[in-house]
């Protein structure tokens, strides 16, 4: 029975190092959980950033098909431009893009920028009367904020 006695300290002692390993297996394994999440997310928002900025380029040229549509809208070639804007609009939707801004609306200083103040007595304070360049939002996140003026009623300070 004296050989009994021997093994348990040895028992215990393996026990302890396989709670130690499996201690060590638990936090390896978390670490890789938390290294993977943090990539993914990592991943994705590079994905989101490049795609943004793909797409902001793609903003300055449906601006120059709209500029040029403006400026000659007429006959064959304002068809033509019709249609390579309506290709470009197609084109945002998919990606989730939006235009922001219209005449109208509320200002929103998240999404527009004021380039102009118009006295108007037939708008309250603060409503888009033209929109100079057009904002877009993708996601919720504004890609470019729409250029815009705004309505401001005239101020009768008493001076004469």
């Amino acid at each position: 029975m004296s050989e009994q006695q021997e093994h348990p300290p040895e028992t215990a002692e393996l026990e302890a190092e396989v709670a130690r390993l499996d201690d060590r297996f638990r936090r390896a394994r978390a670490d890789l959980d938390n290294y993977r999440k943090r990539t993914a997310r990592d991943v994705d928002r590079l994905v989101a950033e490049r795609t943004d900025a793909l797409i902001g380029d793609w903003l300055e040229v449906a601006d120059s098909v709209d500029r040029a549509l403006a400026i000659d809208g007429e006959g064959a070639v304002g068809d033509g431009l019709r249609a390579v804007a309506d290709q470009i609009a197609a084109t945002l939707a998919r990606q989730g893009v939006e235009r922001a801004g219209a005449a109208g609306e509320a200002f929103d200083p998240e999404r527009h920028e004021a380039v102009d103040v118009r006295a108007a007595t037939d708008r309250p304070d603060g409503t888009i009367v033209e929109v100079v360049r057009p904002g877009y939002v993708r996601g919720g996140r504004v890609l470019r904020p729409a250029l815009v003026a705004v309505a401001q009623r005239p101020r009768d300070d008493g001076a004469a």
